[in-house]
């Protein structure tokens, strides 16, 4: 256990968006200092925080090497990796890497994931990998129509996934997802449920700390809000995080996760998804947890004690603020969320707004989850950026 932090103490992020910038946040507080690589060609959220600053591919093992000599240890912002990459940049470099390579490449594709956690017990939704249209006709006979094509790697935020209703459109959704291009493409049932929940699990060797089981929002594939603690059954949480422990276990996870499920109509839990990271569901704890999932992803990766995750106050409700312009970003109409007590506005430092972009988000903390929840949705929906 890390009993002491050196001033000399670097923390490198493969990533430099808004996920590494709140958590090299919670990095400076303990005056660790903060490097990042980044496989963008714009200037990311973080690169405007150090002078610590890379460029490169992440197919490039030499130049994460060379990055990843300048830091003590190497943490991710994204999944968008390879694992086989990762194992050469910590061998080579002698800086270890958290997720380690071996709990990473257990989940670091949605094909994988899905077999690392059924193999450990967990409930997940029906899935199977399709080749070509027999596979997918056969798929939707068994499990029924529509269901998603997803790409096993890479999808986000509605991309990477298409809803499909009959053989036509789940052919094309195949070519456009790289099916014909050697991509693995994953068919996974549509399951009847009546909320989609999310538990972040903090981990290393001090202990284990996981979150509350909040509710997910979502429009277009995309959450635009976060509710904590979740609008069900106290049973149904201790569920969720049950599972969600034994699933950061089964991949003996060393870092903050975050795991969505789904609460189906006869009230069975089903993982998801899960990401070795931060997560837009776990936003609220900045402000709604004692310790939130960013302060913990520092404190699991460089061994510290972690810190209580236990809510605030009782409810928390957090709003994403997408972009609504093509423009340069720029902030409009925040003098409300900025004068309202137990209001927190987080805006990211994109350059560059996009229409549906996460921008930034608003928290709200109060009593009552569905007051808090009504207001934060009112103090947000003239927000432009």
């Amino acid at each position: 256990m890390t009993t002491s932090i050196k001033a000399s103490t670097k923390l490198g992020f493969l990533g430099a968006g808004q996920l590494a910038r709140m958590s090299a946040l919670q990095a400076f507080r303990f005056g660790i200092q903060v490097a990042v690589y980044s496989d963008r060609s714009e200037n990311e959220p973080v690169q405007f925080m150090t002078p610590f600053s890379f460029n490169g591919s992440f197919d490039d093992v030499d130049a994460m090497v060379e990055f990843a000599k300048t830091c003590d240890v190497i943490t991710l912002e994204n999944e968008f990796i390879n694992s086989e990459i990762l194992r050469k940049v910590q061998e080579q470099s002698g800086t270890p890497i958290f997720p380690s390579p071996d709990s990473f490449a257990l989940i670091e594709n949605k094909l994988i994931e899905k077999q690392t956690f059924e193999n450990a017990g967990i409930p997940v939704t029906p899935y199977k990998l399709v080749k070509d249209s027999v596979d997918i006709t056969d798929f939707g006979k068994q499990y029924g129509w529509p269901f998603l094509l997803k790409s096993s790697k890479g999808g986000y935020d509605g991309y990477g996934n298409e809803t499909v209703k009959n053989l036509t459109e789940a052919a094309k959704a195949f070519e456009n997802l790289g099916g014909h291009e050697g991509h693995d493409i994953l068919a996974e049932a549509f399951v009847d449920f009546t909320h989609e929940l999310a538990v972040q699990v903090a981990r290393n060797e001090t202990g284990t700390m996981v979150y509350p089981c909040c509710e997910t929002v979502q429009e277009n594939h995309i959450c635009v809000a976060v509710l904590s603690s979740a609008p069900v059954d106290e049973s149904i949480q201790q569920k969720a995080q049950e599972l969600a422990v034994k699933a950061a276990e089964a991949i003996d996870g060393k870092g903050i996760y975050a795991f969505e499920f789904f609460l189906t109509t006869d009230g069975e839990v089903l993982l998801n998804e899960s990401a070795p990271r931060p997560h837009n569901s776990g936003h609220y704890t900045i402000e709604g947890c004692v310790g939130s999932q960013f302060e913990n992803h520092v404190r699991a990766v460089l061994g510290l004690p972690l810190a209580s995750s236990k809510m605030t106050k009782p409810a928390a409700a957090m709003i994403n603020l997408l972009g609504t312009h093509n423009r340069p970003a720029e902030a409009d109409h925040i003098s409300e969320a900025l004068a309202t007590e137990d209001g927190h506005l987080h805006v990211y430092g994109k350059v560059q707004s996009k229409v549906g972009r996460k921008m930034a988000h608003f928290t709200l903390l109060g009593d009552d989850l569905e007051v808090t929840h009504q207001r934060a949705r009112e103090i947000t929906k003239s927000f432009e950026i």
